[in-house]
């Protein structure tokens, strides 16, 4: 599982780099997504720090609920991915630049 998870970062971004040089509008499409994925993962998390302290519970213990909610978990390696094509297309574009700073 852990291999695969390794994997999963490093080939998922290649893939989405390819896509956005084969069809450019999945750029867009790969932005809205990070956009939607940003909004519910911090208002996920915003919330249960909200409930927490509105409840007046135990911070260490009741914060890591948040790991059980399937929407965190999925928006959250959404944007980690995206992180990593960001930086890719950054990288590959930004390649003959060098020098140039």
């Amino acid at each position: 599982m852990k291999i695969l998870l390794v994997l999963g970062s490093i080939v998922i971004p290649i893939v989405m780099f390819i896509l956005r040089k084969k069809w450019g509008k999945l750029h867009l499409t790969f932005n809205l997504l990070a956009i939607i994925s940003a909004l519910i993962f911090g208002n996920i998390a915003s919330i249960s720090i909200y409930n927490i302290l509105v409840d007046n519970t135990v911070f260490m213990t009741k914060i890591h609920a948040i790991f059980l909610n399937p929407f965190f978990l999925i928006t959250g390696s959404y944007l980690g991915v995206y992180i990593l094509y960001l930086l890719l297309i950054f990288t590959i574009d930004n390649r003959d630049m060098k020098g140039k700073y």
